[in-house]
C-alpha cells in the first residue's frame, strides 16, 4: 500500500492503516464525500438544508468548529488533532495554527478530511490506530485535541486503565506549557435525565445507570473526569459548559461565568433520533442555576488540561447571514475585571461589527440628557473588534419576571412604563435600536444601561413599535410568561389590532434579513423529522410538555375522542408555517378533529381534499368547525392554548369508501397570546359555521430593508403588497 498521499495541499499518511475502516457512519459517508468533491465551502448550508440528513449536518455545519473557533491562538502553534473524522474541526484547526497533524482511524473519513479543506498546506492526517501512530509522533505540541474521542479510550487503547493510560500516552507529546483540550458529554447531562437516549449506544439512561464492561463508548460525570485527572498528574484543569451540547454549540460557560436565570431555553431539539420528553428541561435549569448546581448537569463538557485562558464565556451568532456572524466573549485582565468583546467571523461581517462604534454615538446623542445609558464601545482595529465595558445588575427581564412570579401587576405594569419613559426619549431622534427589548438593558438600581445595540438605524422608528417587539420577545422566550394579559398594555402603546399585523409580518421580514433566509436550526430539526415524545401519562398535565408547534390528530368513530387513540403524525411544518397531513379513516368515521399546535394561531386552509375530491369544488360536503374565529374565508384565529378545527363527515353528500383518505393542506402561525386574544375580541361574537369554499388564499408581505447606522442607511417604510398565492411566491 502507497504510505502517502495527498489531496490538494493535505498530506495523508498510511504507513499504519489497516485497510479496514473499523469506525463508519455508513454510505452516507460515501454521500459526503461527494457533497466536498462538488461543493464549496459556502456552499454547505444550502446542501444541508436540502438534504435534511443528521449526518450531513454533523459534519458539514460551521457550528461544529465553535467548540474550538474561540480558544485564542497567536498562529504559530503546532496542534495535534486525534479523532479528526470528517474535518470540521481540523479545517478551524489549521486557520489558527501553524502546522496541523491529525490522526483518524477511517480512510474514508480522512479522504473527506483532506478534500473539503484541500485548500490548506499545514495538514497532515495520519491514518490508522492511534496506539500504532503515537511512537511516530512529535513530543512537542502547543494543543492536543480530543473532541468526541476521549469517551472512546478503551478502543483506542484497550488496557486495563485506558483512559488514563490515553492521557499520560498524550502528554508526553506536550510542550512545557502545551494543553489538552477534551470535549465530551456529561453522563449525568440533565438531557438524560429529561429523555434522549445515550449519544453512543442510543439507550436510555444507560450512562446515569453505569455502562456495562463491553460499552463501546463510556462518558463521564465531572467528578469523574476530575480523579482520571488527578491519578494522570493534571493539577491545572479548567471546566468550560458547551450548551445546548459541544455538537453543535451556541454558548460557552465556564466556572468563572455561569449561566443566568432563563439563558438555557434551547433543550427540546435531539438530531439523531427521537426522544421522550420528560419534564421541562429550561424550568429545571433555572432551578439548578439558582442551587448553583450548573456544573453537575450540563449536558457537555469542554475541559483544558494546563494553562488557562482570559476567556470565560463565549456566544455565537453564527446562524445568520455571513455579513452578520459575530462571536461575544466576555474576557477578564489580570485584575480580573470583565470586558466584553464582539468578534467579526469572516471579512463580510466586519462592517457589521465596526458599525457598533458608529450605533453607540448615534445612541449617545440621541438619549444624552434622559435616563438611558448607552454602553461604551470601542474600535480594536490590530484585534479586529469592538470593545464595551461590562455592566453589573440585573437584566430588565430578570425584573419583569419577579413581577410575574408574585403576581404583582401593578409593579409590573409601572416597570413597563418606565420602560416606556427611558427608551422613549426624543422619539424624534433619527437613530433608534431597533432590539431594545428588555434582556439589553441592565438595570443597577436608578442606572439603566443598554448592553447590546447591534441592531440599530438611522431612522426614527415610533417608540411603541420598539415596545410592542420587546413584549412580544418576551412573551416568545418563556410559556410562562403568557399568562401576562398585556391588552391593557397595547392600549397604552395605542396599538391597534392592524398594527400589529403588520408588527408580525415585519418582526418575520426582520428575521429573514438577519439570517439570510437560512432555515434556523429549529427548521432543520423539523425536516430531518425527529420528534419529542411526550408519554401519554404526561400528556395533558403540562402544556408546556408540547413544542408549542406540535400537531396532534383525533378521529370520532361514534364513541367520541379517546386521548389513547390519537396520533402524533411525522409531518412537520416548513419553513413557511404549511403541512399537508393525510388522515386514513375507515368507513365508520363521523369527526376527524386536528390540533394545529398547543399554542395561540392563525391557520389558513389552503386545500382540503376528501378522496381526491377538492371540498373547494363542491364535490362533498365536508363541514369545518374551528374552535376560532373566521377571520376571512379560509383563516381562522385561536385565542386559546388547545386550537382545534373539526371536520365532520356526516353529511349524505360525503362518499365514504372501506378506507377514505382526508388530506389538508394549510398554513400556521404562531402569534402571542395577547395578540391572538385582542384580534380575537375584534371580531364579530356570533359563532360561524361555513363550508369550505376555496383553498387558495391571498397573502400579504411587507418589504422591509434594514440597514445599519453604519452603513449610512435607515430602515425603510413598510409597503403592504399583494402575493398570488402559488407556491413559487410562497
Amino acid at each position: 500500500m502507497q504510505e502517502e498521499a495527498r489531496i490538494g495541499n493535505v498530506i495523508l499518511n498510511f504507513k499504519h492503516y489497516s485497510g479496514l475502516d473499523l469506525y463508519s457512519d455508513g454510505a452516507v459517508e460515501n454521500e459526503i464525500l461527494d457533497i466536498v468533491k462538488k461543493n464549496r465551502k459556502e456552499d454547505y448550508p444550502k446542501v444541508i438544508e436540502k438534504r435534511a440528513s443528521w449526518p450531513i449536518l454533523y459534519h458539514l455545519s460551521e457550528q461544529r468548529s465553535n467548540i474550538v473557533e474561540w480558544i485564542p491562538m497567536t498562529g504559530k502553534e503546532k496542534v495535534l488533532e486525534v479523532g479528526s473524522g470528517c474535518g470540521a474541526i481540523t479545517g478551524m484547526l489549521s486557520q489558527k495554527a501553524a502546522k496541523v497533524t491529525a490522526v483518524d482511524l477511517s480512510r474514508r473519513r480522512s479522504e473527506i478530511n483532506a478534500t473539503r479543506n484541500k485548500e490548506r498546506d499545514n495538514i497532515t492526517i495520519h491514518v490508522g490506530n492511534f496506539r500504532d501512530i503515537e511512537p511516530d509522533l512529535d513530543k512537542n505540541f502547543d494543543f492536543i485535541f480530543l473532541i468526541g474521542v476521549f469517551e472512546y479510550g478503551q478502543g483506542y487503547i484497550g488496557t486495563e486503565n485506558p483512559y488514563e493510560n490515553f492521557l499520560k500516552m498524550l502528554k508526553r507529546h506536550l510542550s512545557s506549557n502545551g494543553r489538552i483540550v477534551i470535549a465530551i458529554e456529561n453522563r449525568l447531562g440533565l438531557k438524560y435525565f429529561a429523555g434522549c437516549a445515550e449519544d453512543h449506544l442510543g439507550t436510555y439512561f444507560t450512562g446515569i445507570e453505569g455502562y456495562s464492561q463491553d460499552s463501546v463508548a463510556r462518558t463521564f460525570s465531572r467528578n469523574g473526569l476530575e480523579r482520571i485527572f488527578k491519578r494522570c498528574g493534571f493539577k491545572d484543569y479548567h471546566f468550560y459548559y458547551p450548551y445546548p451540547d459541544y455538537k453543535l454549540p451556541v454558548m460557552i460557560h465556564s466556572d468563572k461565568y455561569l449561566p443566568s436565570y432563563g439563558e438555557l431555553s434551547d433543550n427540546v431539539r435531539n438530531f439523531d433520533r427521537d426522544r421522550l420528553q420528560l419534564f421541562n428541561e429550561k424550568h429545571a435549569y433555572e432551578t439548578l442555576i439558582a442551587d448553583g448546581m450548573y456544573p453537575e448537569f450540563a449536558n457537555s463538557f469542554e475541559v483544558i488540561l494546563g494553562p488557562g485562558f482570559n476567556t470565560i464565556y463565549s456566544k455565537y451568532s453564527n446562524d445568520r447571514a455571513d455579513e452578520f456572524k459575530i462571536r461575544t466573549d466576555i474576557c477578564v485582565d489580570i485584575a480580573g475585571r470583565k470586558q466584553i468583546r464582539k468578534y467579526p467571523l469572516n471579512e463580510a461581517s466586519k462592517d457589521h461589527v465596526f458599525a457598533m462604534r458608529d450605533a453607540y454615538y448615534g445612541l449617545t446623542e440621541r438619549y444624552h440628557g434622559g435616563d438611558l445609558e448607552i454602553n461604551d464601545c470601542q474600535i480594536d482595529e490590530q484585534e479586529g473588534c469592538a470593545i464595551f465595558s461590562y455592566i453589573n445588575g440585573l437584566p430588565l427581564t430578570a425584573l419583569f419576571d419577579a413581577c410575574l412570579e408574585k403576581d404583582d401587576m401593578e409593579s409590573f405594569n409601572a416597570l413597563f412604563r418606565e420602560y416606556i419613559r427611558r427608551m422613549g426619549y426624543r422619539p424624534e431622534f433619527p437613530v433608534t435600536d431597533y432590539d431594545l427589548i428588555f434582556p439589553n438593558i441592565m438595570v443597577n438600581g436608578p442606572i439603566w444601561t443598554v448592553i447590546d445595540y447591534e441592531w440599530t438605524y438611522g431612522k426614527c422608528i415610533q417608540p411603541k413599535e420598539i415596545a410592542w417587539r420587546a413584549l412580544y420577545c418576551y412573551i416568545l422566550e418563556d410559556r410562562k410568561r403568557k399568562k401576562l394579559d398585556v391588552k391593557k398594555l397595547y392600549d397604552y402603546l395605542e396599538i391597534t389590532d392592524d398594527e400589529i399585523k403588520v408588527l408580525l409580518e415585519e418582526e418575520a421580514g426582520f428575521q429573514k434579513y438577519v439570517t439570510g433566509s437560512r432555515k434556523s436550526m429549529v427548521e432543520l430539526w423539523k425536516d430531518i423529522g425527529r420528534n419529542a415524545i411526550v408519554p401519554k401519562e404526561l400528556a395533558g398535565v403540562d402544556p408546556n410538555m408540547h413544542p408549542a408547534d406540535e400537531i396532534q390528530i383525533y378521529t370520532d368513530e361514534g364513541n367520541g375522542y379517546n386521548e389513547e387513540d390519537s396520533i402524533f403524525p411525522e409531518e412537520t411544518y416548513d419553513e413557511h408555517g404549511v403541512v399537508t397531513l393525510d388522515v386514513e379513516t375507515g368507513d365508520n368515521i363521523n369527526v376527524v378533529r386536528l390540533d394545529p399546535a398547543f399554542a395561540t394561531c392563525i391557520v389558513t386552509l389552503k386545500k382540503i381534499m376528501w378522496n381526491d375530491n377538492s371540498v373547494a369544488e363542491g364535490g362533498t360536503a365536508v363541514a369545518i368547525h374551528p374552535n376560532g374565529k373566521w377571520l376571512s374565508d379560509d383563516s381562522i384565529i385561536f385565542a386559546t392554548s388547545d386550537p382545534n378545527i373539526e371536520f365532520i363527515l356526516t353529511s349524505d353528500n360525503v362518499q365514504k369508501e372501506e378506507k377514505n383518505h382526508l388530506k389538508i393542506t394549510y398554513m400556521m402561525t404562531l402569534i402571542p397570546a395577547e395578540s391572538a386574544r385582542a384580534l380575537y375580541e375584534s371580531l364579530p361574537d356570533e359563532e360561524v359555521e361555513k363550508e369550505q369554499e376555496s383553498g387558495k388564499a391571498i397573502l400579504s408581505k411587507i418589504k422591509n430593508k434594514l440597514f445599519n447606522v453604519g452603513k449610512k442607511s435607515y430602515l425603510a417604510d413598510s409597503e403592504d403588497e399583494d402575493v398570488d398565492d402559488t407556491e413559487e411566491d410562497e
